[in-house]
């Protein structure tokens, strides 16, 4: 596959779900992302990121911090389960480091068996959609949402842990879908943020999306077609997600669902296999966003813009030629590693992320959405929405 780091924009934008109803524009300055420059991985090679603090950060992964602070939500019994839920992720993440390769993180997912020469054949490529989306769901998927293959949101260049530097992100010929899949993280968990408690619900997120990934590949290479699964490798999942209709992009960086909110893990399976594409949606995240701010207000360091989307960027770590709302990934990290966790406080206190009945959520969800969004506003503050929880609270059940 040739590689092209800058793309022109496509005339058809509105229909890939990247116009303005998705707060998320193409712009003609458009240049495809590096992997080399994601703030994670800035972290290992560029010393203007990397300190001792950084090195303890990603040690707590390793070695239990038994003693480092005497703080509910911080204590070793909230490192160790925060740490056995990126257990899975981990196992195939190392299962080929001695090939420069971290599979989830850096690189596609392997651990597949050979296909078959022969198709299975489909009635229609909308009777192929329905079945992938079933047997997804059965491997553990809350979310399926079908794109087209767009080689702009493939990372213009992988990146080699061993040599920290850019490696070629080479992908099968022949490709022409993306399933994308979601995982909703624990509505529980999340509410205790900051702790290293609710990093478990971003760990055993990714974790069942390693599992969904390789059950929902295996099978359609079973049918004879191509799946190349991967996680955080490859490509860009945000706008893949917008584009399959899995949700409208938020003002705190992340995809918001109509089901879960920004609660969600996201996962990838690049495919040949023909499937009728699902259209964006947009149910009126740009409109409350516009009146919400609390993402913005209730972020510790400031990471969270206030005003419109625009083509800004704060540093390499974001991407260039894309008018959206851009959070300040320096700062944002800059936290994570202060306080030895990941952070999630813009997703715990979104008011898309409820833990309510779904036709009560749903009917609050179209409130949201229309001329009456400051009176939802208003209720999910009422009613407690975005309160912090004691993980203290959580280990007894309560």
């Amino acid at each position: 596959m040739p590689d092209r780091s800058r793309l022109p924009e496509r005339p058809d934008e509105a229909s890939l779900g990247l116009g303005t109803a998705a707060s998320f524009e193409v712009q003609p300055t458009f240049e495809r992302f590096s992997q080399r420059d994601d703030i994670f991985c800035r972290s290992f090679w560029d010393p203007e990121i990397r300190s001792e603090s950084t090195d303890r950060f990603y040690a707590t992964y390793r070695d239990v911090l038994a003693n480092w602070r005497t703080v509910d939500g911080f204590t070793q019994r909230d490192y160790a389960l925060r740490n056995a839920s990126w257990h899975v992720t981990d196992v195939f993440a190392e299962r080929r480091e001695e090939e420069d390769r971290r599979e989830g993180y850096l690189d596609e997912l392997t651990a597949l068996r050979d296909a078959p020469a022969e198709q299975a054949e489909f009635e229609s490529p909308a009777a192929a959609a329905t079945e992938i989306k079933r047997v997804a769901k059965l491997f553990g998927a809350d979310l399926v949402g079908i794109t087209d293959y767009d080689e702009r949101w493939l990372y213009s260049h992988k990146y080699s842990r061993v040599r920290e530097s850019p490696k070629p992100n080479e992908q099968p010929g022949g490709l022409s879908h993306v399933i994308v899949v979601a995982k909703a993280m624990d509505h529980g968990l999340i509410a205790t943020v900051p702790s290293a408690l609710s990093g478990t619900a971003t760990g055993w997120g990714y974790s069942e999306d390693t599992l969904t990934l390789l059950a929902l590949s295996q099978y359609i290479r079973n049918l004879g077609y191509q799946a190349v699964p991967n996680l955080n490798d490859t490509a860009l999942a945000i706008p893949l997600a917008i584009k399959a209709g899995l949700g409208e992009y938020g003002k705190l960086g992340l995809v918001i669902t109509p089901e879960f909110g920004p609660r969600v893990r996201f996962g990838k399976i690049f495919t040949d296999l023909p499937m009728t594409l699902d259209a964006p949606r947009s149910f009126g995240v740009r409109e409350f966003c516009d009146q919400c701010n609390l993402c913005v207000r209730e972020c510790p360091v400031g990471a969270i813009p206030a005003g419109d989307p625009s083509d800004v960027t704060y540093n390499r770590s974001n991407i260039v030629g894309v008018k959206k709302w851009t959070v300040d990934a320096e700062k944002c990290f800059g936290f994570w590693e202060r306080q030895n966790s990941d952070c999630s406080i813009c997703i715990r206190v979104c008011p898309y992320n409820k833990g309510w009945p779904g036709w009560l959520f749903t009917a609050w969800r179209r409130l949201a959405g229309s001329p009456l969004r400051r009176v939802a506003l208003w209720l999910d503050r009422a009613l407690g929405g975005g309160r912090r929880r004691t993980a203290s609270s959580w280990w007894k059940g309560n």
